[in-house]
């Protein structure tokens, strides 16, 4: 199983890593679609994206990350839609969104009931609420990612339009790894269940457009699997949609209104090899409070019931550390590894190896030292300086190595 550590603890990172100069202007450059958010592409800037992926694979071999990627770089902010490239990618590959003067930034809540979980729109989440002055506050250092200033709407059938771009996605990655000389990388893909959060406008109920989302996006899964990669499902909606819900629900109705979109996202990848597919569970990644989290005890289980080989998750945020605890009480699946975030994107404290090494130790003996992959809490691209993020990159690595002679001498 691909997935699986032989003698050394592998490396990877959550997926976003930081683009070059050369490459944001690139992108700042292209022109839109009628549409207004869809970015139109260049055979100049294909060859541009094509030799940054190329030197950030090169770069990650260099830092010692033995399951890399490609950066995100095919996923490319766009000045439209600027809320993060994990999310905002899919608009350009999903026929059936139109722009509308309703966003997930503007959408009122639409709570009616105890047991009618719905989401309500970014500015009410509990934390934006409770740290209202400090979320406001220009010099507090706290980034929201809030400052999109477009955003599609379900208009109408959804559809994926997206293969010339997967395509080359694949393309571009398989190139730079066989010339790297590394086996294998993965390439990022959103869920369902986050996809689902543009206000929807076509389909008759929440858990209808939660599906169709799920049959959009299994050619994307489909078309990374089959060109030899990695699959990593990127899915903040498992556990940040919980902070997203006002009134706060009770836990039983939060399970249930994940619970379909774990049914979804599994009817998506429906036959496809879970040891070539990782999950990407995390809290939301922006730079500030986060005290109303969910804890990781109330949706471990059904994370558990994602059919991946591997589950990434935040493990070295400092409101989530404490949680490594919970995996001594959860029976993970046999064949199955953990992939913990051991350094984190919300600090520019570069960790000690050192601590790095004993929060590996913690998983390793949590289930087992061949099932842990180390990696990332979340992306690092755009999130702290470059600078930075490569420094914590190296870190991992070096950790990592520490932790391997510690478990296997």
């Amino acid at each position: 199983m691909p997935l699986l550590n032989d003698d050394f603890i592998q490396t990877s990172h959550a997926g976003s890593l930081p683009r070059t100069p050369e490459l944001i202007a690139a992108n700042e450059a292209r022109t839109f679609a009628d549409d207004g958010f869809t970015l139109l592409s260049t055979p100049e800037f294909e060859q541009q994206l094509a030799g940054a992926v190329d030197d950030v694979v090169a770069r990650q071999a260099a830092a010692g990350i033995s399951q890399p990627n490609d950066g995100e770089f095919g996923k490319a902010m766009t000045s439209a839609v600027d809320y993060g490239a994990w999310w905002s990618y899919s608009f350009q590959r999903v026929a059936g969104l139109t722009l509308t003067d309703e966003n997930i930034f503007s959408q009122q809540p639409v709570r009616s009931s105890p047991g009618d979980v719905r989401l309500t729109s970014f500015p009410d989440r509990r934390d934006w609420v409770r740290f209202h002055d400090a979320y406001t506050d220009p010099t507090s250092g706290i980034s929201t990612g809030s400052g999109a200033t477009a955003f599609p709407s379900t208009t109408g059938p959804l559809r994926y339009v997206g293969q010339q771009q997967v395509a080359s996605d694949a393309s571009n990655l398989r190139r730079a790894l066989d010339a790297a000389g590394i086996t294998d990388g993965f390439l990022t893909a959103l869920s369902p269940g986050s996809g689902a959060r543009v206000a929807n406008h076509h389909y008759a109920t929440d858990e209808e457009h939660v599906w169709a989302w799920a049959e959009v996006l299994r050619e994307e899964y489909r078309a990374i699997i089959d060109a030899g990669l990695i699959l990593q499902i990127d899915d903040p909606s498992i556990a940040e949609n919980w902070d997203q819900i006002s009134p706060e629900p009770s836990v039983e109705d939060y399970r249930a209104f994940t619970r379909i979109r774990v049914e979804a996202l599994n009817h998506a990848i429906r036959g496809l090899p879970e040891d070539r597919i990782r999950f990407h569970l995390c809290w939301g990644s922006w730079h500030g409070p986060h005290t109303t989290d969910i804890e990781l005890k109330h949706i471990v289980d059904l994370m558990l019931d994602i059919n991946a080989g591997g589950y990434s998750f935040e493990a070295g945020n400092v409101r989530h550390e404490h949680e490594w605890t919970v995996w001594g009480d959860v029976a993970v699946p046999d064949g199955k590894v953990l992939i913990p975030g051991v350094v984190s994107h919300a600090t520019n404290v570069v960790e000690h190896p050192d601590l790095v090494a004993q929060r590996i130790g913690r998983f390793a003996q949590a289930v087992g030292r061949e099932r842990v992959i180390a990696s990332t809490d979340c992306g690092l691209g755009g999130r702290i300086h470059p600078q930075i993020a490569w420094a914590k990159l190296e870190t991992l690595s070096e950790g990592a190595r520490r932790a391997t002679q510690q478990l296997w001498g």
